[in-house]
């Protein structure tokens, strides 16, 4: 089976790679990989804020800047 194939039956779903029938990796496709990133980039902003103390209202942007990060 082609990638392309496996991509489009797979849907949206992430697809394990095997060799010797030992899972050796994931594949997911774009909009799953943009949709985690975007997850983890939440839990980021997230973690500052939770971290942080300022007050609220304050933008995630001001407290990362002044945070360093």
């Amino acid at each position: 089976m082609n990638p392309s194939a496996i991509f489009a039956a797979a849907q949206d779903y992430p697809v394990a790679v095997d060799s010797r029938n030992k899972t050796t990796g994931y594949v997911v496709g774009s909009k799953l990989f943009e949709r985690m990133v975007e997850f983890m980039e939440d839990m980021e902003d997230i973690a500052i804020v939770k971290k942080s103390e300022y007050p609220k209202g304050k933008k995630v942007e001001d407290l990362r800047a002044e945070l360093g990060l």
